[in-house]
């Protein structure tokens, strides 16, 4: 077996890899993305890759890995975001996870694309995490969840309403990172996490993912989502369920993983190796 980090597969001139750009509707807007199918019949699993905020790193060096390793990857915008249409908000971008991974389920897109709408996964960073988890326990045919340096709304929220200092260290950080998106403010995007309060804590999502498996991934030297905040306390409340497929581990990295690379794809392939 080919190490999919290292080597190219073989080609099959009957099924070949390709990378179609597909687009998905949500809210009326369109969001623009990117297929990688793998080389054979298929069907294929599909993971999807939710970036962060605002998506500076869009983890397409993990999409060609998943692909290498015979996974179909994709990787999309959400609204309001690097030139795909409509607003940006917090909750657009649940509503266009749920409508992407609705898509991905159509019989004749999957069919199109060799993939299998019966085995779909979700692969978050950062806002991606949160997105990533909060799907998977709203749909439970998810069939797995991986988030990778999490962020916690609902503990923000609770954070912000009680230091004022700190809400208005969000509105500015949050302000500072609005470049490539559309729609929206700082103060609009505080106070959105603000209005969800509880309701985005991940914590109390446990009882919704107990039956499948749950990857966590925290990071030790992030400063974004320090691991004692959105990771830890994350971890406890997994295990006090239990989620009992649950893997979790903390890696001495940067919030983007910048030199654990080649660590985090290991760590999802192995733990996607032991997805049903």
């Amino acid at each position: 077996m080919t190490d999919p980090l290292a080597t190219d597969p073989p080609r099959d001139p009957r099924h070949p890899a390709v990378t179609p750009a597909l687009t998905f509707d949500s809210g009326g807007a369109s969001l623009p993305g990117v297929l990688h199918v793998p080389a054979g019949k298929g069907p294929h699993p599909v993971v999807v890759l939710l970036h962060g905020f605002p998506g500076n790193e869009r983890n397409f060096d993990l999409a060609q890995v998943l692909r290498r390793a015979g996974y179909a990857s994709l990787v999309f915008h959400y609204r309001g975001s690097w030139g795909a249409g409509g607003s940006w908000s917090w909750s657009h971008v649940l509503q266009d996870t749920a409508a992407v991974v609705a898509g991905l389920r159509d019989e004749d897109l999957a069919a199109a694309h060799r993939l299998d709408p019966r085995r779909v996964m979700l692969i978050g960073h950062s806002l991606g995490g949160f997105a990533a988890l909060m799907t998977a326990a709203a749909q439970p045919s998810v069939a797995a969840v991986a988030s990778v340096a999490g962020f916690d709304f609902g503990t923000v929220a609770a954070l912000c309403r009680a230091d004022p200092s700190l809400r208005k260290g969000y509105v500015e950080a949050f302000a500072g990172e609005l470049g490539p998106l559309r729609g929206t403010s700082g103060e609009a995007l505080v106070a959105e996490v603000e209005a969800a309060g509880d309701s985005w804590r991940l914590a109390g999502l446990a009882p919704l993912l107990a039956d499948r498996p749950v990857l966590l991934i925290g990071t030790s030297l992030d400063t974004v989502t320090p691991h004692e905040v959105h990771h830890e306390p994350l971890v406890a409340a997994y295990q006090a369920q239990p989620i009992k497929r649950l893997e979790h581990h903390v890696f001495a990295t940067d919030h983007a993983l910048s030199d654990h690379r080649v660590t985090l794809a290991r760590t999802i392939l192995s733990f996607l190796s032991r997805c049903p």
